[in-house]
C-alpha cells in the first residue's frame, strides 16, 4: 500500500544526471488511473486479492499464449509480464483505489438510504441518525424488516427476537428481503423479482450517475463516474456491488470489512456473483439486465426490448 507514496533516494551531486529519476510523485486526484482503479473495483471485481488476481491473469495468459514464452526476446518478455514487484505494485495500487471507492460510497450512502427507505411523505420513527448506525440494522424496526432474510417472517416476534439478541446469526448466503422488488419474495420462484427493488435502483443512480438523478434525469454539473468512464450498461458485479452497499448501509455496523463475520459482506458478494456468472442462469440474468439498463441507461443500446411473443421476429430468431 505504500508503494505509491514511496520516494526514491535523492541522488548524490557527483552521481546525478538529467537521466535520473526524482522522487515519485503522488498520485493527485486528477490523474486518470486514479479514477479508473476506483472504477474497477466498483464494476469488475470488488473484494478480492488484486496482486494474486493481476498474477494468476499472466499465467493464464502465458498458459494460453500459442508461442512459447522461451521464444520472445528478453524485451518482449519483460512486457509480456513484467517482475514480479511490478505486479505486485500494480495489484496494491488497484487495491487502493478500490478500497478508496468502496469507502467513500458507503460514506455518502450511510446518509443518502434514509431518504429513500421513509414511508413517502412521512419521517422515520423512531428517528435514525445520519451519523451514527448504532440503531440500525435489527435494532430498528424499518431497518431490520428490509434486512430479515427471506424466507423469515420480520412480523413473527420469536424470530424478530432472535435476530436482535443474535440468537439466529445471518449468514451472507442468506439473502434479504430488500432485495425484492416490492420487497415481495415467492419461495415457489426465486427468480420471481430478484435485484429489481428501487432501493437498488436509488443506490445505484446515486453511485454511478449522480446523486442527482436518483429521481429524475441528471442535472449535475459535474459527469458521474459511468460517463466519465464512458460506462453506458449495467455489469454484473456492479450489481452486486450496490447490493452489498445497501446491505451494508442498512446494517448497524460502523465499518465496512472483507473479514467482518457479523456482516459477512464477502460472502454476500460472492454469492450474488456466483449466480448472476452461472451458465446455466443466463436467460434470467439477460432479462435482469435488459431491464437494468431501461432503468439506469434508458437511451443506451444496452437497455434493448425484449423480442415479443409470437411475433415474426421471435419465430426467426428460434
Amino acid at each position: 500500500m505504500s508503494a505509491e507514496n514511496a520516494t526514491s533516494n535523492a541522488p548524490s551531486k557527483r552521481g546525478s544526471s538529467a537521466l535520473q529519476m526524482g522522487p515519485r510523485k503522488k498520485a493527485s486526484s486528477s490523474d486518470p488511473l486514479v479514477s479508473h482503479r476506483r472504477h474497477f473495483g466498483q464494476t469488475v471485481f470488488a473484494l478480492c486479492n488484486y496482486p494474486s488476481l493481476l498474477t494468476n491473469g499472466v499465467l493464464r495468459l502465458e498458459q494460453l499464449e500459442d508461442t512459447p514464452l522461451e521464444d520472445f526476446s528478453t524485451e518482449e518478455r519483460r512486457e509480456h509480464h513484467g517482475s514480479e514487484e511490478e505486479i505486485l505494485h500494480v495489484g496494491e495500487l488497484i487495491d487502493k483505489g478500490a478500497t478508496g471507492a468502496r469507502g467513500d460510497d458507503t460514506k455518502t450512502l450511510k446518509s443518502a438510504i434514509l431518504d429513500w427507505i421513509a414511508p413517502r411523505g412521512e419521517a422515520i420513527q423512531p428517528p435514525l441518525h445520519r451519523n451514527s448506525k448504532i440503531d440500525r440494522g435489527f435494532n430498528h424496526e424499518l431497518t431490520g424488516s428490509l434486512l430479515c432474510p427471506v424466507g423469515l417472517d420480520w412480523n413473527n416476534p420469536g424470530t424478530k427476537e432472535n435476530l436482535r439478541s443474535g440468537k439466529m446469526l445471518v449468514c451472507g448466503d442468506q439473502w434479504p428481503i430488500f432485495l425484492y422488488n416490492n420487497y415481495t419474495y415467492d419461495p415457489e420462484d426465486p427468480w420471481c423479482g430478484l435485484l429489481r427493488s428501487r432501493l437498488l435502483i436509488y443506490a445505484y443512480k446515486h453511485v454511478f450517475t449522480s446523486p442527482s438523478s436518483v429521481d429524475r434525469e441528471p442535472k449535475a454539473t459535474r459527469s458521474g463516474n459511468a460517463r466519465l468512464h464512458g460506462m453506458n450498461s449495467v455489469t454484473i458485479a456492479s450489481m452486486a456491488y450496490i447490493a452489498t452497499q445497501v446491505r451494508f448501509a442498512l446494517s448497524s455496523s460502523s465499518v465496512f470489512s472483507r473479514t467482518d463475520t457479523t456482516t459477512d459482506s464477502e460472502t454476500f458478494y460472492h454469492s450474488l456473483l456466483d449466480l448472476l456468472e452461472d451458465p446455466e442462469e443466463c436467460k434470467e440474468v439477460d432479462e435482469l439486465l435488459t431491464w437494468w439498463n431501461h432503468q439506469v441507461f434508458p437511451t443506451s443500446s444496452a437497455a434493448k426490448r425484449p423480442i415479443s411473443a409470437n411475433s415474426a421476429l421471435s419465430k426467426i430468431r428460434q
